[in-house]
């Protein structure tokens, strides 16, 4: 295709990714205050268990209306993704090989689901201890002393939700990346087994950066981090490409074309 008409098919593309994006916003917007609710459920869960009413405030006139805005264009990243996916696959797709494309199949599968998974690890594991972790810091006042009271604001609570989910979730493709660096033999698993210890000591790193500064969140980061990068070398093991060897004559023989697929 002449240089034009990839760029009138790259612009059909993104208009249908921006349609999609547009009406998956005016639906999460018109369930913005339920989706917020969800957010909210493992804060709303230990605020009951302490006995306390679930409640988060706001301190300026416009910050619920922004919240909600933001919980919108949160929910409709996630509904519109498989569509961007798929119109990012329709351009690109025929421009390769047909062991090109089954070798990219698994990761187009592979991509959403991690995703999820870390954001599942997030919402149901790490939230409800953390959460638990940081309202064990407030006290009862009385007659003699001061008491230490939340008041999570609810843009706050929002981007710390959303900061963590995406954390997560983006945290759990590194299978997906390791393994595509591999296939396209830029690293190999010998490297990183050799490089093991550092790549434990940079998803402590990473994980303390990301997630807010307690244990039990930069535990529950970085230790599905270092269990991922294991299962990366295993995964790519099975996608590495063989070396190139030499025959009796001298003669460099190129792997066979199964193997390269």
């Amino acid at each position: 295709m002449p240089l034009l008409d990839h760029l009138i098919e790259l612009r059909r593309r993104l208009i249908w990714s921006l349609a999609t994006f547009v009406v998956a916003f005016l639906i999460c917007y018109h369930f913005s205050g339920e989706i917020y609710r969800f957010l909210a459920a493992p804060l709303a869960s230990i605020m009951r268990q302490k006995g306390e009413q679930p409640h988060l405030i706001y301190t300026a006139l416009y910050e619920a209306f922004f919240t909600y805005v933001r919980v919108a264009v949160f929910g409709a990243f996630f509904l519109s993704f498989p569509m961007m996916a798929i119109q990012a696959w329709i351009f690109i797709a025929p421009g390769l090989y047909r062991n090109e494309k089954k070798a990219f199949a698994p990761f187009l599968i592979a991509t959403p689901l991690l995703f999820l998974m870390g954001a599942a690890l997030a919402y149901y594991l790490v939230f409800p201890f953390a959460w638990k972790f940081f309202l064990s810091f407030q006290q009862l006042g009385g007659e003699n002393q001061m008491g230490i009271e939340l008041q999570a604001r609810v843009s706050e609570y929002l981007n710390l939700v959303t900061k963590m989910i995406m954390a997560f979730g983006v945290c759990f493709e590194l299978p997906v990346v390791l393994t595509l660096l591999v296939r396209a033999g830029l690293v190999g698993t010998a490297l990183l087994r050799r490089i093991r210890r550092y790549a434990y000591v940079g998803a402590f790193a990473i994980a303390a950066v990301i997630a807010p500064p307690d244990a039990i969140t930069m535990l529950g980061l970085a230790v599905p981090l270092v269990g991922l990068y294991e299962i990366s070398i295993l995964a790519a093991r099975l996608v590495e490409p063989k070396p190139i060897t030499a025959d009796d004559d001298g003669e460099e023989a190129l792997p066979d074309s199964k193997d390269v697929a």
